[in-house]
């Protein structure tokens, strides 16, 4: 594909938004798009899958704001003419020889304004674009990295504070099995490009001015693919579902981001992945409860127990601890068991925040009624006022 064509791609069309939708936009946009268009949901629908893949290549462009301020600079600069090539005597084609009204521009202006290192430039457009400009060396002129991916899994509360491994299935752009992301059929290899030496600009003079482009040649890529695969189209990218296993540390919270390096969607033509970015969400649990490193619960228990003392076996997420509950008790209070928290990667562990909560019974036998009376009446001759200083009481 010419950059000619890729910049008359309207990937705002592709994912039903305006110009002007916010990045939120935009994402909503492309999950609702994905759901339907997923090749998981369409089996054996080419028609469907290459409209997946359309919408792909545009939530590339547009999810990343750099990519999308470049993409929309070069399509204003195009639709105004500043892309526009010149015939001349020379017979030379490319998008050096521009006259002041190319550009939209009248009077005087300053051509190296234009294809210069300036800001705004269209050396500054292609190389974000294309990642490559004037004068870099072949190194520079290579495919960029894939983009990056997002995926989010759910995890139970207990393997969120213990680590777990986990398999991610995810369909994206990959390096093509065939040929191993070089683009071509296997048993040949691409050729480096005659025209600009495997650079992927040529450079030309006119006047007293140095014009460099993007080699049409090879595309801007460097090489020559004389046999693509048959499979990627040269590409050395094709979309696949896959799964991976990932490791979840120990200690992740509702909402955290796990970057997995490499695992993203694959580069052209044998260019590094990006990366992967899971995001994790967390079930409740019924009896625990997390506060930044602690663990929380709450263990129920008769009045008795608080006022004679006791010691209850409480649970935790490897087994059972016993807590001694001292005579005299209050409601409420908590008790802390060191080292049965979470424990992260760095070393640091947590506690088990243990608090007690006095379960009052919704009925009572005649014999329990007749003790809890006694109780009541020596209780109130000892002088006992459970509401004495309460709310200003005398």
């Amino acid at each position: 594909m010419t950059q000619r064509e890729w910049l008359e791609k309207d990937f705002y069309k592709d994912l039903g938004v305006s110009s002007d939708a916010s990045q939120d936009e935009i994402k909503k946009a492309y999950r609702k798009l994905a759901r339907g268009l997923h090749p998981d949901a369409n089996p054996g629908d080419k028609q469907t899958e290459e409209r997946f893949k359309a919408v792909s290549e545009a939530y590339s462009v547009l999810a990343d704001p750099a990519k999308r301020k470049e993409y929309d600079e070069a399509r204003r600069l195009f639709a105004s003419g500043g892309f526009r090539r010149r015939g001349g005597s020379s017979g030379r084609s490319g998008y050096g020889g521009f006259e002041p009204g190319d550009t939209g521009v009248s009077g005087d202006f300053n051509v190296g304004d234009i294809f210069g290192g300036g800001s705004g430039g269209l050396g500054d457009i292609f190389d974000g674009l294309f990642n490559r400009g004037a004068g870099r060396s072949a190194a520079t002129s290579r495919p960029r990295r894939g983009n990056d991916l997002e995926l989010e899994t759910r995890l139970t509360f207990r393997d969120s504070v213990l680590g777990a491994v986990v398999p991610l299935k995810l369909t994206s752009p990959s390096s093509c099995t065939t040929c191993h992301g070089s683009g071509a059929k296997p048993g040949t290899s691409p050729r480096v490009c005659p025209n600009c030496n495997g650079s992927g600009i040529v450079s030309s003079n006119q006047g007293a001015f140095g014009f460099s482009e993007p080699c049409l040649d090879c595309r801007g890529t460097g090489s020559i693919i004389d046999t693509p695969c048959v499979d990627c189209r040269g590409s050395g990218v094709s979309t696949r579902t896959r799964t991976i296993t990932v490791r979840i540390p120990g200690g992740v919270e509702e909402g955290q981001r796990i970057r997995l390096a490499g695992q993203g969607e694959a580069g052209m033509r044998g260019a590094p992945a990006g990366d992967l970015y899971v995001t994790v969400h967390v079930d409740p649990h019924h009896v625990f409860s997390r506060s930044g490193n602690d663990i929380t619960l709450t263990v129920p228990v008769a009045f008795a127990e608080l006022a004679l003392g006791t010691t209850v076996s409480v649970p935790t997420l490897e087994g059972r601890v016993r807590v001694k509950v001292p005579a005299g008790t209050a409601d409420g209070r908590t008790f802390r068991v060191r080292g049965k928290g979470v424990h992260r990667k760095d070393g640091t562990v947590g506690d088990l925040l243990v608090t007690v909560k006095v379960a009052v019974p919704p009925e009572l036998g005649a014999d329990a009624v007749e003790v809890l009376e006694k109780y009541a009446a020596a209780e109130r001759a000892s002088g006992f006022d459970p509401r004495a200083g309460w709310a200003g009481a005398q």
